[in-house]
């Protein structure tokens, strides 16, 4: 008995790992076929446009907002912890590089993940459920060229700057409450933010995190949009997937990357 729910346990754990191969095989053979495979974005520019506006520009309240309080609370916290060392003039030097180094870009990835990544979602698996998808085929037009590419488009392009946006947002967020509420000098909080950050150390590497979240991300949602069962719950499920996918692997990329780019090796 315990010999049969021993073998049942390794085939139930060798079915899982290649239901994930062949769901990576086919989201790699998905997006491939997405991007390079079947000429371009179909609708041209109109169509990119309109989806910027749809993934970036309707993001832009949550990013904004967001990034404003987070910077508030790191100079508040910063502030807190920097004073017992005697060094608060440094607060917006720490400010920044928290923003521009890690949270502007995970936190950003995480909100887009929760709020385009999950319309993305809902969106394509809506199309196909109500069999838009097989209309476009039927009469000749390729769904993964006119609606999944411009999707996939907008997304790798709007996550990198609503990551910037956020990151600007912070700072300021920071620096009213650590200049005009804490009475930290306005010039020690710009001056040793300046002295401190550099473009290449700070700033492109938060670009490239965000560039790699942005592509993850993206690719999760159109992927699991598309994939899903035609169903109002087939819908449900693939949407809670991307959420949780899409946050899972920003945080785990988060640190990998942090570490080939911060690490000492």
């Amino acid at each position: 008995m315990r010999k049969t729910s021993l073998i049942e346990k390794v085939r139930l754990f060798g079915r899982s790992g290649i239901d994930i191969v062949e769901v990576l095989g086919r989201s790699t053979i998905f997006l491939f076929h997405a991007l390079l495979g079947r000429g371009g974005i179909g609708g041209g520019f109109g169509l990119l446009v309109k989806q910027l506006h749809s993934v970036g520009v309707m993001s832009l309240v949550i990013i904004v907002v967001s990034g404003v309080f987070i910077g508030m609370v790191l100079a508040l916290q910063g502030f807190n912890i920097l004073s017992s060392y005697g060094s608060e003039q440094a607060v917006g030097q720490m400010v920044a590089l928290t923003l521009l180094r890690e949270l502007g870009p995970v936190v950003t990835a995480l909100l887009f993940a929760g709020r385009a990544g999950s319309a993305l979602t809902a969106e394509i698996g809506n199309m196909k459920s109500t069999e838009q998808l097989s209309s476009l085929e039927m009469i000749g037009v390729d769904p993964l060229k006119y609606i999944v590419a411009p999707r996939l488009w907008a997304g790798f392009i709007s996550l990198p700057l609503l990551a910037m946006i956020f990151s600007v947002v912070g700072i300021w967020g920071g620096s009213w409450v650590a200049v005009d509420w804490l009475g930290v000098y306005d010039g020690s909080y710009w001056a040793n933010m300046q002295n401190s950050v550099t473009f290449t150390g700070d700033v492109l590497n938060g670009v490239i995190k965000s560039i790699v979240f942005a592509f993850v991300v993206t690719w999760i949602a159109v992927f699991q949009g598309y994939d899903c069962e035609p169903t109002s719950e087939g819908i449900s499920r693939a949407t809670t997937k991307t959420v949780v996918y899409a946050s899972l692997a920003v945080l785990g990329l988060d640190f990998i990357l942090t570490a080939l780019m911060f690490g000492d090796f």
